[in-house]
């Protein structure tokens, strides 16, 4: 018994690491068990990632180890190192592009090393850092492979994932009313973002994906699966498997930071930096609320927020929540115009520029309308995969 590790087996050009899995273990001898496998997402700026940055892991048992490495090694030579060095640049993005660099890890009876996995969500891992593989094969590849096969599953999710045959070509055939169906399932989640009205189960892009359905069981997944592959306007497909993750887990994140806020920019693109004297914490425009309710902060306020330390250190928000505001202050109005007083300078009073009334100096104070201690994210289709939704009532759910 032991657990395969596979990743980077893709690129911009097409191709996905869940595929390359699903053909190896179709392929397998029959003396080999194939377990539950699982996909991982990783730290999401690593510098080589393709999109979403994930890796997959499956557990294999056998009473044969020999057998099975050989298996593995005539497989990786026929199917998966051809797959190296496959590029193509983003049409909407200045990221660099990496070639693909496929990795594949053979752990015998691993114990999984927790901190190593949560190292990976929050930081770029090297090769030297690697738990020892019995067997491993490939470059780069084999980082994220070894960090699928050390997630210790302790919180889980599932996505339901099914693959396009390779003469369908063109936009994704779904079958809508299935899909409405689905999305009002209790145990689905991320289906549809409501605002826009469209839903995110197919990918964009050149993959071979057809749909991916999260859900919040196993057999939440496995009836949406089968409820969309039933649907007659759906179109065929080359198979599908259901796999655990870390999706919606909140893995990536600790504690919330407490900010007290020195001032405010709106920076190039909409994007809103909050100042503090620790750091920078940037709400993009994408992220809706959370960007909205950042650009009307001021300095004093006091907010909590979560989310991930980039590679510029600056830490990009996927949660906040106003804990302390502190009052709007203006002069007060002239009593006979009704106009704002000025000031005439230090310790000189007030003057109302109409009239010419004078008064001490004075501020009056308002309290501003915002939401205290309530928890705001980005909409659905600009969060994070490792990020929990807030709109739900379940335990394991929400951790917020």
């Amino acid at each position: 018994m032991g657990w395969l590790g596979l990743d980077d087996t893709d690129s911009l050009a097409g191709g996905c690491t869940t595929e390359v899995l699903h053909q190896l273990v179709k392929s397998l001898p029959e003396n080999v068990e194939a377990g539950q496998p699982r996909l991982v997402r990783l730290w999401p700026f690593a510098q080589r990632r393709t999109r979403g940055n994930a890796a997959v892991a499956i557990e294999l048992k056998t009473d044969n180890e020999p057998e099975l490495l050989h298996f593995l090694n005539r497989h990786w030579t026929s199917q998966i190192e051809p797959l190296r060095g496959e590029i193509q640049s983003s049409h909407h993005s200045n990221r660099e592009q990496f070639p693909s660099d496929p990795g594949m890890v053979w752990y015998s009876k691993p114990e999984p090393i927790p901190a190593f996995y949560r190292n990976g969500l929050r930081r770029e891992i090297l090769l030297e850092e690697l738990p020892p593989p019995t067997k491993s094969w490939g470059g780069n590849g084999r980082i994220g492979a070894s960090l699928a096969v050390h997630w210790p599953a302790d919180i889980k999710t599932y996505e339901a994932i099914a693959w396009r045959l390779k003469s369908c070509e063109g936009p994704r055939q779904l079958d809508q009313d299935a899909i409405q169906i689905i999305d009002k399932m209790e145990e689905t989640f991320l289906c549809r973002d409501h605002r826009l009205g469209t839903s995110m189960l197919a990918p964009r892009g050149n993959s071979p994906v057809l749909f991916g359905i999260r859900a919040w069981t196993k057999s939440g997944a496995k009836e949406a699966l089968q409820m969309l592959l039933d649907g007659p306007n759906t179109e065929s497909t080359s198979g599908s498997m259901i796999f655990e993750t870390n999706q919606a887990t909140d893995d990536h994140l600790d504690d919330a930071f407490e900010v007290e806020v020195t001032g405010i920019d709106v920076i190039k693109g909409g994007h809103t930096r909050i100042r503090s004297d620790s750091n920078h914490y940037i709400a993009f425009r994408e992220t809706g609320d959370v960007a909205r309710l950042a650009q009307h902060l001021r300095t004093g306020d006091v907010v909590e927020c979560k989310g991930l330390q980039a590679p510029d250190e600056s830490i990009h928000i996927e949660f906040l929540r106003i804990r302390e505001i502190v009052p709007e202050r203006s002069r007060p109005s002239c009593p006979q115009c009704n106009k704002a007083m000025t000031s005439m300078g230090k310790n000189q009073g007030l003057r109302c520029k109409k009239c010419n009334r004078t008064m001490e100096d004075a501020w009056e104070e308002s309290w501003r309308n915002l939401p205290l201690g309530v928890w705001f994210q980005p909409p659905a289709s600009s969060r994070r995969h490792l990020s929990k939704p807030l709109q739900t009532t379940e335990a394991i759910q929400n951790n917020l």
